[in-house]
């Protein structure tokens, strides 16, 4: 069995962030844990030198990304707006094709939607999805839950937040390893 799907490398990852939004926020049961979560992958791909992009799906309707994601400086490489359910529109299909990242690592909102559709797209492409379960959310457990199933039987990775960092620094002797430890305590 190839293992390497299940192995990030900080120089073949991207950060796509799909959608969190302040009025789709708003009515999400678990808003606080994403957005923190979501924060934590922002800071430590900043840290590692990983893309991020970032979606809003309608921001006229929907408002724009949380201030708690955009607000910190961090340097995001693209942000698009789309009204497509799927975050895999032809500028982020461009980003990634020259940026040359296979392992996209996915957050975002409503798992069963947009995350859903974007994922679907991403692995029909070829690219290797890592979902993030603690990083993306639905109104309701039972779309959070049907959404992951999806994915998950479509051949994306399901992982969580701390699975991901630590995979990416693979050691305790590493720069980033105490600014990012830090994080998750």
């Amino acid at each position: 069995m190839n293992l390497d799907k299940f192995t990030l490398r900080k120089e073949d990852c991207l950060l796509l962030i799909i959608d969190i939004q302040d009025r789709l926020a708003a009515v999400m049961e678990y808003k606080k844990k994403i957005i923190k979560n979501a924060k934590v992958l922002l800071k430590a791909s900043e840290l590692m030198d990983i893309p991020i992009i970032i979606t809003e799906q309608y921001p006229r309707g929907l408002g724009s990304t949380v201030n708690e994601l955009v607000d910190d400086g961090i340097e995001i490489h693209k942000k698009i707006e789309k009204t497509q359910f799927s975050a895999y529109t032809e500028e982020v299909k461009t980003t990634l094709k020259n940026l040359d990242k296979k392992k996209i690592i996915v957050t975002g909102m409503e798992t069963h939607v947009c995350v859903f559709q974007t994922i679907r797209d991403l692995l029909n492409e070829g690219y290797e999805v890592y979902l993030v379960n603690d990083g993306v959310t639905s109104r309701s457990k039972e779309d959070y839950l049907n959404g992951i199933d999806l994915m998950k039987q479509m051949g994306a990775i399901i992982v969580n937040t701390e699975t991901i960092l630590f995979d990416l620094l693979k050691d305790s002797n590493v720069s980033e390893f105490k600014t990012i430890s830090k994080m998750v305590k």
